[in-house]
């Protein structure tokens, strides 16, 4: 079992490689079979360390500014509940700032589920027309539909 210290120290260790993009890095904080749910389209989750940041990247790699603001971080010893926001900012000059409650739970080091809530309309509403049209032309080998899981 994994002290509650731990448990927070993965969490965060994960965050700080994600605002980093720093991709490899977040994989090891996952277990081979981590289900990542953004829960307003569990149809579009990702299971795995390599499909996840495949998934991730779609989002994120080409944002000229990401950054991801520390939060209130709750823990029972195996799931914590996570209440952050990250900063996206674009090349073209657009940034938003979204609120996110992230869940995760961690067993034996690593975690094994991960679900993101927010307001995808306050990314869309924020986001240039180019971000959204690159959703057409994504990988989407990563697909795994977790909506009978969640």
């Amino acid at each position: 079992m994994t002290s509650d210290a731990a448990v927070r120290e993965i969490v965060l260790g994960m965050w700080k490689a994600l605002s980093d993009r720093d991709w490899e890095s977040v994989k090891s904080f996952l277990s081979d079979d981590c289900l990542y749910v953004d829960m307003p389209m569990p149809a579009v989750s990702a299971r795995g360390p390599e499909n996840i940041v495949t998934r991730l990247k779609i989002g994120l790699q080409s944002l000229s500014s990401y950054v991801n603001h520390d939060g209130l971080l709750l823990s029972n010893g195996v799931d914590v509940v996570y209440e952050h926001s990250e900063t996206w900012g674009w090349h073209s000059g657009e940034s938003v700032r979204l609120a996110f409650v992230s869940v995760h739970r961690v067993q034996d080091g690593k975690i094994t589920l991960w679900k993101d809530y927010s307001d995808f309309n306050t990314l869309l509403s924020a986001a240039p027309q180019s971000f959204t049209d690159g959703f057409a032309s994504a990988d989407t080998s990563w697909v795994f539909d977790a909506t009978d899981l969640v």
